[in-house]
């Protein structure tokens, strides 16, 4: 069976789930990023930043920048360059104006939680430096939700560059949990000259690490991970360079972990490719 046990006291909400007495959370739209480089000594790495233990949902957990779409990033306005909507709503079989959200929220969020911006002034250039007051007095800007991301860009005179993300998975928290996202995956490299910083008040620590290393420590219990963050580092595992990863053709597959009961106890069933990284029972 590829499951995590879960808290003995979530195995009435799993009931009730599967009784009908007791309906889902509806899921949020939401994008996450993983940010690559490539490390002289150390290879192909990933930033993860790990989330404050007050946080209600994944307190502890180790995480790729991202989070919810915001109403206003599908502005029809906004300063774009690469594939368009279409394409991306094809890669996560999504409708364009979501796609177009996804997107631009996969940005935004990498820029509030990082200030990584792929974004530049030209359709073939991009920010090389994001640091200094007036950066970020804009990302604050942006997390008040003051300033919406299309008007950030056209007052920096920026566009989009949706040609440096790719797309790489489609993840939906399970019916169990109170707060549900359903979240799709991208990757990008760290653009030239650009330092990724932990500047989220949701998290305590920030670190680049090569994938593997970061599927070990979450197997040995040294980190907490969650499933779909397992899964997209061990995948990741299997590339040497940045490179590799961007021009590796990718199939968008949906997993939503399902809660079950299995002999009195409440279980976390899993897919194969996030499950074997987790000790058994």
């Amino acid at each position: 069976m590829n499951g995590l046990r879960l808290p003995a006291e979530l195995r009435t909400r799993v009931e009730d789930l599967r009784a009908g007495r007791l309906l889902p959370t509806p899921a949020r739209p939401a994008a996450t990023v993983a940010v690559l480089r490539d490390h002289d000594r150390h290879g192909l790495q990933a930033f993860l930043l790990r989330r404050v233990s007050s946080m209600a949902f994944a307190p502890g957990a180790y995480v790729f920048p991202g989070g919810s779409v915001d109403p206003r990033d599908g502005e029809a306005d906004l300063g774009w360059s690469g594939p368009g909507a279409d394409v991306w709503g094809t890669a996560f079989r999504a409708g364009e104006t979501l796609a177009r959200e996804l997107v631009c929220a996969a940005v935004r969020e990498t820029f509030e939680e990082t200030l990584v911006l792929l974004a530049g002034p030209s359709p073939d250039s991009v920010v090389d430096d994001t640091r200094g007051d007036d950066w970020e007095t804009d990302r604050r800007a942006l997390l008040d939700r003051t300033q919406s991301f299309g008007e950030f860009l056209a007052r920096r005179g920026l566009v989009l560059r949706s040609d440096l993300l790719r797309p790489w998975a489609h993840w939906i928290t399970p019916e169990v949990e109170a707060k549900r996202y359903d979240t799709r995956f991208f990757v990008a490299a760290i653009p030239p000259g650009q330092r990724a910083r932990d500047v989220s008040t949701e998290s305590d620590r920030a670190v680049w690490v090569r994938p593997a290393e970061a599927v070990e420590r979450a197997t040995s219990g040294e980190w907490f991970l969650l499933p779909p963050t397992v899964a997209t580092l061990a995948g990741l595992a299997a590339f040497d360079t940045v490179a590799d990863v961007l021009a590796a053709p990718r199939e968008i597959v949906v997993h939503e972990p399902r809660a079950e009961i299995i002999d009195g106890e409440a279980y976390l069933v899993l897919p194969e490719d996030a499950s074997h990284h987790y000790p058994a029972g």
